[in-house]
């Protein structure tokens, strides 16, 4: 008994001695992580006893469990010693300043949100013993590029995984699967630098919530590619976020998908027809395809879903109305391509109901108004042919060789009514040839396996078949290269000879014209600008006459020219007259000018006093950004003209005038205030318009001078950024560079006015600012008030500190109820974001279009204008389009200190709804960071 007695107590001492020391450690551990920050007054952790610290949590035996230190504008490091709170299951420190390499972190961790910081690496091994871990949020921060560690799979309990922003290079491994995660349900990895196609892995996965959007790379365009064909069998997603990449192909059957409530297409390279089982979709509440090449008739959604901006516009779809299908001839051509996927290549040219209506669609010749050749050689496509053929029934030809088909030659093909060649000749097909009419010349020769009833294995590099098609390729390109060698010497000749008449005739032409030539390639509009020789009243017309008046000096000139002389320009505004005058400004005066046919277009007349190589430069970087990049809110480039001194640049004219006119100058312009429903979707068209600039138009470009006088609006009161000559282009590869100062007092960025570096989230800066302005309506600097009150960002952060004063805030000329006081609180909060003081705690333009897109969709109008709504094919001539197109320019009162560079290039780019905040003790406004 004595024994037994002896064995208890000394249990009780054992347990005792090992509380005591555990104890002891977490108080040394606290100790530690407290000296560890360089400053910590805002957590108040002054009591002895670190249980009763501010935003720590222990257990009943005093092991510290929790600490939540998210938000205090903490900088330093976290201690290595954290490994030690061995009973700690919630960790959060995101929305600080913390830096350094991130520690390694107790086994017993549940959930772990380090967020926006500016940790720079993770230990290797950091996921080896988690297996408790069951939410992660470790994105914005500017981690070491580094691959997703496989050592996640350690973590079979892992429910989130959020890194957004993480820096994460390479292919996402196929770890992701049902078996290595079976509760996995949210995978968040928008905005890194992945590559390659989705895993297969992903297929049968419990994912409901799928972020890939936005991957970054050095050339600005998304490595991440391939087909979304996987995405079919993940049958539990609610969000899918595959917007900003590179995919192609067609959207894949979604008709397991049920639970499918948003998904977001926009900005790839998607083709092919909108599948009817995404449209019928039963839980669909938001889908977004705009800026892809779809095709065939513009879908019908169900009552209830709301479509994110124009579908036709931004696609290659027959026609603008929505649910109207296509002509018998394009839905014929549309079946041809399915079996090959839809290439993106014919997709892009591939416009309108009729395809021998004017336009050229690649691939296809008509004759008499049919389509009478069908030419696809050596256009490298894969993929089998398509019986549909034979529902073209003018086709004489079908030419199909040099590519990568496979499969057999459909037997259908034999009954083409008019058919008189079929040339598919140097591909992998095999099978029996179809009986043809005696008069079909048929060419099959390089099809090694034609006439087997299986295919044989791929021939090797070295088999004639290849050497055939190398020798074709090669002799192809030898033609090509002689004959432009023999055409360039051609042209020499005739310059020099032209040049020689003109100097005996005692002429000097002068290069007065900067031409721009548009051309189309699969990575979206490259522009070649040039500088061309116009001489005497000629010098630089349009590409047609409509709309102008007869007498007016145009000439016909290359298509896709936007050079328009200086004579038209004078007619169309009256000879420059004050009636006219629609602003005034730093870079010159903005003339309305009206057409014949009544079409209005604004003409901006440069300063003369902007001489040199400042105005030259402003002038050609505003023609170098809008001939580069084109979306439906930023402000379209007509044409131009630098002749006889005269730099003008022509726009689609904006009728009600700058978003300044309607914040400040309501007396001036007799207009009525804007209501806050408007400006949440005027602040909606800004942001998705500088998201478009800052990363999906292929290359970075960076505005400098957002203000609500360089906004536009249009009778819809839709907005549309202007005014491109202060924009930078990023150099390749750098998110950071140096340049002169440039832009408006008020609209800065701290960084920016003191050390001239320059990044896209100088842009969200002043985006913030005009966010300020248009809650509050008030000027940027306003010099009416006291002086701690002139500048408007202070102010408002000031005012905002004090919850019970918030109201004050609100422009007085608006009427507010309950509904959008909640909308104003989340504005609020956005803009101070965006205003922070630190660059990295900026949110990018994504993140701000999720914010705002759910507030906007709510209360979006029921009959939009059809012709905003589906856009304007930007295809076009400029006599079209400047019978569509308008626009006005804003008075300005911007100041320069020099323009650094040129922006001229030698030759050659939404959604969204703001996540659910991620369960747990911590959450996040910026968790909602993927686009």
């Amino acid at each position: 008994m004595a024994f037994g007695v002896s064995y208890v107590l000394h249990l009780v001492l054992l347990f005792s001695t090992i509380f005591v020391s555990a104890w002891s450690q977490d108080g040394a551990v606290m100790q530690k992580l407290k000296a560890s920050f360089n400053s910590s007054r805002s957590l108040d952790w002054s009591d002895s006893d670190y249980c009763k610290w501010k935003e720590v949590g222990c257990s009943s035996d005093s092991r510290v469990t929790r600490i939540d230190i998210q938000r205090h504008d903490l900088t330093g490091s976290l201690p290595k010693e954290l490994v030690q709170l061995t009973a700690l299951t919630d960790f959060s420190c995101n929305q600080n300043n913390l830096s350094g390499d991130f520690p390694n972190m107790p086994s017993s961790l549940q959930n772990l949100y380090i967020n926006q910081n500016k940790f720079t690496s993770m230990p290797s091994d950091f996921f080896d013993d988690m297996s408790n871990l069951l939410l992660v949020t470790i994105g914005d921060n500017p981690f070491t590029p580094w691959q997703i560690p496989t050592s996640l799979t350690k973590c079979l309990a892992l429910k989130t995984f959020s890194a957004n922003s993480a820096s994460f290079v390479g292919e996402i491994p196929e770890i992701f699967g049902k078996d290595n995660f079976p509760s996995l349900v949210s995978l968040q990895l928008s905005y890194n630098y992945l590559e390659g196609s989705l895993p297969n892995s992903l297929a049968g996965t419990s994912i409901d919530t799928l972020w890939l959007n936005g991957q970054n790379s050095t050339n600005g365009q998304s490595k991440l590619n391939g087909t979304l064909s996987v995405i079919e069998k993940m049958t539990s997603l609610k969000q899918l976020w595959v917007n900003v990449n590179s995919f192609t192909g067609p959207i894949p059957d979604l008709s397991n998908l049920t639970q499918l409530t948003y998904a977001c297409f926009r900005d790839n390279r998607l083709t092919g027809v909108v599948p009817p089982t995404l449209t019928s979709l039963p839980s669909l509440r938001i889908v977004n395809l705009t800026n892809n090449q779809l095709q065939g008739s513009p879908p019908k959604f169900k009552d209830g879903v709301a479509v994110e901006n124009d579908l036709s516009g931004s696609n290659s779809f027959c026609t603008q109305v929505v649910g109207q299908p296509c002509s018998p001839v394009v839905n014929a051509l549309l079946s041809v391509v399915e079996p090959l996927g839809y290439p993106y290549i014919l997709a892009q040219s591939w416009k309108g109901n009729d395809p021998c209506g004017g336009g050229s669609w690649r691939g296809v010749v008509c004759s008499g108004g049919n389509v009478s050749i069908i030419d696809f050689r050596n256009l490298g496509f894969s993929g089998s042919i398509s019986p549909s053929f034979v529902r073209l029934s003018s086709v004489t030809k079908l030419l199909l060789s040099n590519n990568n088909l496979t499969g057999t030659i459909p037997k259908e093909l034999a009954d083409m009514p008019a058919l008189k060649e079929i040339d598919v000749s140097n591909n992998s097909l095999y099978g029996q040839i179809p009986t043809f009419r005696g008069d079909v010349v048929v060419n099959t020769a390089g099809n090694p396996d034609i006439g087997h009833d299986k295919p044989s294995s791929p021939p090797s590099p070295s088999s004639g078949g290849n050497d055939k098609k190398k020798f074709s390729v090669g002799a192809i390109v030898g033609v090509v290269i002689g004959v432009v060698c023999l055409l360039g010497v051609g042209v020499l000749v005739f310059v020099m000879c032209r040049r020689k008449r003109n100097k005996r005739s005692g002429k000097v032409q002068t290069p007065n014209a900067i031409v721009v030539h548009p051309r189309h390639s699969g990575d979206g509009n490259a522009v070649k600008i040039s500088v061309a020789a116009a001489g005497g009243s000629h010098a630089g017309g349009v590409g047609g006459t409509s709309g102008f008046s007869q007498s007016s000096s145009v000439q016909n000139v290359e298509a896709g020219n936007m050079v328009i002389s200086i004579q038209v320009l004078r007619e169309v505004t009256n000879n420059f007259s004050e009636k006219n005058i629609l602003g005034k400004g730093g870079f010159g005066t903005v003339y309305k000018g009206e057409l014949d046919d009544g079409t209005k277009i604004a003409v901006k007349r440069m300063q003369s006093d902007m001489g040199g190589d400042k105005g030259l430069n402003e002038f050609k970087s505003e023609i170098a950004v809008l001939t580069k990049v084109r979306h439906r809110h930023l402000v379209a480039l007509l044409g131009y003209c630098l002749e006889d001194n005269e730099k003008l640049l022509v726009y689609e004219y904006m009728p009600q005038g700058t978003l300044s006119e309607h914040l400040f100058d309501l007396k001036d312009n007799g207009v009525k205030p804007l209501e806050w429903k408007r400006r949440l979707s005027i602040a909606l068209d800004v942001a998705r318009g500088v998201e478009y600039l800052h990363g999906l138009a292929q290359q970075i470009f960076i505005h400098r001078d957002l203000k609500p006088s360089n906004i536009l609006l249009g009778d819809d009161m839709r907005a549309k950024v202007s005014d491109f000559g202060l924009v930078r282009l990023a150099p390749e590869g750098q998110a950071s560079f140096e340049t002169r100062l440039a832009g408006t007092f008020g609209y800065l960025a701290p960084e920016y006015a003191v050390t001239g570096r320059v990044t896209t989230k100088v842009d969200v800066y002043s985006y913030g600012v005009i966010l300020m302005e248009m809650i509050t309506g008030r000027r940027a600097i306003d010099n009416s008030q006291p002086d701690e009150n002139i500048h408007l960002v202070t102010w408002f952060r000031r005012t905002q500190l004090n919850k019970d004063s918030f109201e004050k805030v609100i422009d007085p000329a608006m009427d507010i109820d309950e509904e959008g006081l909640e909308s104003f609180r989340t504005i609020a909060g956005l803009a101070s974001h965006c205003c922070a003081r630190e660059p990295h705690q900026r949110p990018d333009m994504g993140h701000v279009v999720n914010a705002l897109a759910p507030l906007v969709e709510i209360w979006k109008p029921s009959e939009p204008d059809a012709e905003d709504m589906y856009g304007i094919d930007l295809d076009m001539s400029l006599p079209q389009a400047l019978s569509k197109w308008q626009n006005m320019e804003g008075r300005s009162s911007t100041f320069d200190v020099s323009y650094s560079s040129s922006m001229i290039p030698s030759c050659e780019n939404t959604q969204s709804s703001i996540p659910p905040r991620s369960p747990g003790f911590a959450d996040s406004f910026t968790s909602a960071d993927a686009r």
